[in-house]
């Protein structure tokens, strides 16, 4: 019996010692080593010239957070930066720094995840990291639910948008905005050709030291914490505001102020919000999200970027430029409502394109003012020196107040003109369907005719709402003359037409009083002499379009006319009948040809090959030239070389051919060319040899009012200008001294 109680005695004694030594393994593996770092706060206390900071981080309640684990980067101000600060602000000391000034304060300094120098200036991508790519990172500061009034005017508690309206998205519900923090290191600056003349611009009298945060200089960086990094600066620095919430601030931009929230801001009620108010405080309050209109560039209180990544927001910002009052209210009073009494009876693109003008949906450095692009394409048209007269570097963007309105392609250009006028909202609505961004462009030239709504009218076309829910189909043409109605898009293939005619790319034309030719966009020719201008249809019903106002744009000049320019609804064969039926006509033998030919139907003036559809150009010997030509073979005739005449009805299907191959190659396919001494070249006709090769004829024409041609066999021809430049169904049709040979 003694002996089972000593064993037992023994067994549990050695069970013991076991357990003790597993335990001592077991805490040696999982306890931290002794010579472990300390977290955050403990390893600034035990520093000893961290003590204004350690209190701040008391009174934000974030000790407990900066003890135990994470994985944070602190930018730590020291006791002389805090003195600093406070005779700044001329507060007493942190005694008089509530809690949430100095969670402002803290929390702004406190950045997610933990970076050494090295590191942060590398961009974390969705794939991996891309060095020397950032200069801002995510912070544990955001603004959160505040007070403001809605667009009626009501006291509401509103919260930011924390995405870029889509149209659908606004707000993502576990998402808090949090604030950005900038700072400026060598591998992003020297990756980006930045230097301290972009940094200065911003902080004028700091030193750039390479490693700066906002206008701040790091003094000791990588300080290694259980959890996670220090950095020791030299000023205390506080929470930005947002490009929205400084726009908000400053009286100085308060008109534009007023622009986005009139028409560009709208307070919707954010339901997942209301109820964690509700459950957090037991308040029963809406909470609204001020929300910007999805036709911008971005929302400017989104601190998020374009979330296109996780991330995006450490590699790029927003840039906005923003007119001081007293600048933008000239501009629109005398440009934006020029044709308009108030902002408010401005058709809505306007306004957004004025306010997209100054967006910029990336950084605007100051030393890349010329090559940054905005979210409408253009440059930012501003002297650093002169014109910026405000300058900050916020939590989500740049920004720049400036002397000036940034001078907007659409207003500046001779798009402009018909934009802001609604006596040309006809004319503007079918520039929008294609033209817009090409005529809108100041480093292309433009001669544009106006038409008026008025002149549309009178033409037969009009807009009507009624016809489609598509905005780009609401037309309907009424025939003046009686006739089939035509709506939606029957209409626009009229209008299109009709429009195109207007414009003419490539050139400006500041004077019409001399005579001349110009191709339009829709590559028919329209002709001007005496301030009057006409096309082939105005020609065919004799009423002459007469200049009444000229204006000039930056990139070209716009013509105001009393009346539409008009295409023809004739055949080219009967436009040449017309030229050619006069036996006195020096297009006569021509025609005489041309109609008894087998490629000719005398009803309807249609030409076999000739498509009404396609553009033509016909080079059409004179009387003299077809004599020549009947006399060398090339033509059939009667009588003896060298005093043969024309026989225009030949028997022979011999003959037959040999004037329809004459007439094809005579004619340019598929290409329109006036003497306006625009386009030259080598150009194919509509005669084909027999075995399918295209023949062709060389069209010198570098010199207006001078074509000369050049056939296949070396010869020349000129074209006579007094009795060319007829205008015809998409085709111009000329008189030449000489006829032209493939063989």
């Amino acid at each position: 019996m003694l002996k089972s109680k000593l064993s037992f005695l023994l067994l549990v004694m050695v069970s013991m010692l076991f357990f003790q030594c597993r335990k001592k393994a077991i805490d040696e593996y999982y306890n931290p080593p002794g010579d472990l770092v300390p977290p955050i706060y403990q390893t600034l206390a035990a520093k000893g010239n961290f003590k204004t900071l350690l209190a701040a981080i008391d009174k934000a309640g974030y000790k407990q957070t900066l003890s135990a684990a994470g994985y944070w980067t602190l930018f730590a101000p020291h006791d002389s930066a805090f003195q600093v600060y406070f005779t700044a602000n001329n507060i007493s000391g942190i005694d008089a720094l509530d809690s949430t000034a100095c969670r402002n304060i803290v929390t702004y300094s406190l950045v997610y995840n933990a970076f050494t120098r090295d590191r942060i200036p590398d961009f974390q991508s969705n794939s991996g990291w891309q060095e020397n790519s950032a200069f801002k990172r995510r912070t544990a500061n955001y603004s959160g639910i505040y007070n403001t009034v809605n667009t009626s005017g009501a006291p509401i508690k509103a919260i930011a948008s924390n995405r870029n309206n889509n149209g659908t998205v606004f707000y993502v519900d576990a998402d808090n905005n949090n604030k950005h923090l900038p700072y400026f290191e060598t591998g992003f600056t020297t990756a980006k050709n930045l230097t301290a003349t972009d940094y200065n611009y911003f902080y004028p009298g700091v030193n750039y030291t390479g490693f700066n945060v906002m206008d701040a200089q790091v003094l000791e960086k990588d300080i290694y914490a259980e959890n996670g990094m220090i950095h020791v600066i030299n000023k205390v620095i506080t929470a930005l505001p947002s490009l929205d919430q400084y726009i908000g601030s400053s009286a100085n931009y308060s008109e534009f102020k007023k622009i986005l929230d009139k028409f560009l801001v709208q307070y919707v009620l954010n339901q997942t919000v209301t109820q964690n108010y509700k459950n957090i405080t037991g308040t029963a309050v809406d909470i609204f999200t001020k929300v910007y209109a999805s036709n911008l560039a971005f929302s400017p209180n989104n601190e998020n970027f374009l979330k296109q990544q996780d991330n995006d927001a450490q590699s790029d910002g927003y840039t906005m430029f923003v007119p001081r009052n007293a600048e933008l209210t000239t501009f629109i009073n005398t440009v934006l409502l020029e044709h308009y009494p108030s902002l408010e009876a401005l058709p809505i693109n306007v306004i957004y394109d004025f306010v997209n003008a100054h967006m910029w949906r990336t950084t605007v450095w100051p030393t890349k003012f010329n090559t940054t692009l905005s979210s409408v394409g253009e440059e930012a048209r501003f002297d650093p020196n002169t014109n910026v007269i405000d300058k900050k570097i916020l939590s989500n963007g740049i920004f720049y107040g400036t002397n000036k309105v940034q001078d907007a392609n659409v207003f500046s250009s001779v798009y402009g003109k018909a934009y802001l006028d609604p006596a040309y909202s006809m004319m503007t609505s079918l520039l929008n369907i294609e033209l817009k961004f090409q005529i809108s462009n100041i480093h292309q030239l433009y001669t544009l005719f106006m038409i008026s709504n008025a002149a549309f009218n009178a033409a037969g076309y009009f807009a009507d709402p009624t016809v489609s829910n598509n905005i780009n189909e609401q037309w309907r043409y009424i025939p003046p003359g009686g006739g089939t109605q035509l709506t939606g898009t029957s209409a626009l293939v009229r209008l299109q037409r009709i429009l195109n005619m207007h414009v003419v790319p490539g050139r400006d034309i500041t004077s019409l009083t001399s005579p001349g030719v110009a191709m339009t966009y829709s590559g028919e020719f329209i002709k001007y002499n005496s301030n009057t201008v006409v096309a082939a249809g105005n020609q065919d019903a004799g009423n002459i379009p007469a200049v009444v106002n000229t204006k000039t744009a930056k990139n070209g000049t716009v013509h105001y006319l009393n009346r539409i320019l008009e295409f023809s609804e004739k055949t080219i064969g009967k436009h040449i009948e017309a030229l050619g039926t006069p036996v006195a006509s020096e297009y006569n033998y021509f025609w005489e040809y041309l109609k008894n030919s087998s490629i000719y139907t005398l009803a309807t003036g249609e030409i076999l090959q000739v498509s009404s559809g396609s553009f033509y150009t016909f080079f059409i010997p004179n009387k003299a030239a077809i004599v020549a030509a009947v006399n060398a073979g090339f033509l059939p005739g009667t009588g003896t070389v060298p005093n043969m005449v024309p026989n225009f009805n030949p028997a022979s299907l011999a003959d037959k051919e040999k004037v329809n191959n004459f007439i094809y190659y005579h004619i340019l396919n598929k290409k329109n060319i006036g003497t306006d001494g625009q386009e030259s070249g080598t150009f194919e006709t509509l005669y084909k040899f027999p075995n399918g090769d295209p023949s062709t004829i060389f069209v010198n024409n570098s010199t207006p009012n001078n074509i000369i041609l050049n056939d296949m066999m070396a010869r020349s021809g000129t074209v006579i200008v007094n009795s060319s430049n007829n205008l015809s169904n998409r085709c111009m049709i000329h008189l030449v001294n000489n006829y032209l040979r493939f063989n």
